[in-house]
């Protein structure tokens, strides 16, 4: 009788996690078919992202090229002083002048793998054929959304929790760990204003991210391109 109860017990467990992983499989579904659908997604190879920056009352202009799953990079113009960041499916580098370092340095190991997912435009579109899981975890209050909460684990085990407006699909919130000056802190990262392109991918036209407690920064979209080339030596270190 005894293992009777405990076979049941295991069936009930393993049902009910399929039940969530279907579930949390449904929701992201229907996440990418309300912001463009699967086809139009993958057929997306490369963007370029024109944005207006105000970090802690100092405004920049700032430019993201991203080559599908092979290279990402930021740069951002405070004054004539670059902040730059990179991330290539084979290491990545960065120039920061308000860290003390005006010249291209290799990312750490670790500050590498928490940018990976950078890589990918659409971070949910065939997450599972990159070795990631997905979680649903439930519910939680976003402002005044009962969002779902789906945690995002990579393959070198580096977790992002996406916040799912169950009224429209789209993600308004993550939550990702990061190093920060030797400090592990929450960045979250909230989205709004969401428009769709003329090439009909709808994607938030405004973006706050905050560092912990330690500084925030908004973004505003001003121009967007899909599909245009990108010339390879950008996301190269010059030594």
């Amino acid at each position: 009788m005894k293992l009777v109860k405990i076979c049941l017990l295991s069936l009930t467990a393993l049902v009910g996690a399929i039940a969530q992983a279907q579930t949390a499989d449904e929701i992201i579904t229907k996440h990418i078919e309300a912001t463009g659908g699967k086809e139009k997604l993958a057929a997306i190879n490369s963007i370029r992202l024109e944005n207006t920056m105000n970090v802690m009352d100092n405004d920049a202009a700032s430019t993201t090229v991203v080559v599908n799953g092979k290279g990402y990079r930021s740069e951002s113009d405070f004054g004539g002083q670059k902040l730059i960041q990179v991330v290539t499916d084979k290491g990545g580098w960065a120039v920061n002048p308000f860290g003390g370092s005006a010249e291209p340095a290799a990312m750490p190991d670790d500050q590498y793998k928490a940018g990976v997912s950078q890589l990918f435009i659409v971070p949910f579109l065939n997450y599972a054929s990159r070795g990631e899981k997905a979680e649903l975890l439930g519910k939680e209050k976003v402002g005044n959304v009962e969002a779902f909460k789906i945690k995002l684990t990579s393959k070198d085990n580096v977790a992002s929790t996406y916040y799912i407006d169950p009224a429209t699909y789209y993600v308004v919130q993550s939550v990702r760990s990061a190093d920060m000056g030797g400090q592990m802190v929450n960045v979250t990262t909230s989205f709004s204003d969401f428009k769709k392109s003329d090439y009909g991918w709808v994607v938030p036209q405004t973006t706050q991210v905050n560092f912990g407690d330690q500084f925030s920064m908004t973004a505003k979209v001003k121009k967007m391109e899909i599909n245009v080339p990108v010339d390879a030596a950008v996301f190269e270190m010059k030594k």
